[in-house]
């Protein structure tokens, strides 16, 4: 089986383990992508509108020649119109191209949003994607500004129980600081705001490009710790998913903890 260092708090190797076979799965670049796109088709809301919307009007057409109060002969274009009092000739209402009309395509709720993904081929791309994390050539797709530190270390980069119960964000900050402090200030300088709605209604309103992952078991004190870094995201072993690994098909920095190798070996 494939071995690879385990680095301390301080950023030195402490030890060795032993791999889950994940790391050893050839990359399938077009496996990875698709499920990203599966993964992210899951956060899609189901749009509909009011199926009488348009409809709830009293025009109607009355274009016959021998139907009382028919407009044929009186000028105006024969389409539906409001009924009026005394038989007069109201606005246009009910088709698509008048005011207030029905939409002409609206948008359905029984349209289907998700891109389901066979299980077998999905756990397939995340093995994939995991061991997209150990190539180097990859990684600096995204990474360019630590281009030497990634040529120095040994891939995939395993961190000990102690990395893993930090609880504050700055110790980790300083622990990230000793690998790829470039990347991260990469990350935090490229931000911009979120359009539409969503920066008035969400509390964080701007986005910022990714930067490293941390991969910890479940109930970690880092997974907590690293929510407040720019570009930095950590997930649980158990929740992990091939969009949080390779965002937009193009895997990232991934640290990957003792405990959550155990959780691998299912893939």
């Amino acid at each position: 089986m494939m071995k690879a260092k385990v680095y301390g708090i301080d950023g030195q190797p402490v030890g060795e383990v032993e791999l889950p076979l994940a790391f050893t799965e050839p990359v399938r670049p077009d496996l990875i992508m698709r499920a990203v796109l599966s993964d992210q088709s899951r956060d899609y809301q189901p749009k509909g509108s009011y199926r009488r919307a348009g409809l709830e009007t009293s025009a109607k057409y009355r274009g016959r020649k021998e139907a009382w109060g028919s407009i044929k002969n009186m000028g105006i274009s024969r389409l539906p119109r409001e009924v009026l009092a005394k038989g007069k000739f109201g606005r246009v209402r009910r088709i698509p191209s008048s005011v207030k009309g029905r939409r002409a395509h609206p948008p359905k709720v029984e349209k289907t949003l998700i891109e389901n993904m066979n299980a077998k081929e999905y756990s397939k791309a995340l093995s994939s994607a995991i061991a997209a994390t150990c190539n180097t050539a990859l990684l600096l797709k995204r990474h360019k500004a630590v281009a030497a530190e990634l040529a120095k270390l040994q891939l995939p980069i395993i961190i000990d129980e102690k990395v893993e119960s930090i609880a504050k964000t700055r110790e980790l900050l300083a622990f990230l600081n000793k690998f790829f402090a470039a990347d991260i200030e990469d990350a935090k300088s490229k931000k911009k705001l979120k359009t539409g709605v969503r920066r008035k209604r969400k509390t964080q309103r701007r986005s910022y490009r990714k930067s490293i992952l941390v991969v910890a078991g479940e109930g970690a004190a880092v997974l907590k710790a690293a929510r407040n870094i720019a570009g930095v995201d950590s997930v649980s072993a158990k929740l992990l998913k091939v969009r949080n690994i390779c965002p937009g098909g193009i895997p990232r920095i991934t640290l990957f903890s003792k405990n959550s190798l155990k959780e691998l070996l299912v893939f």
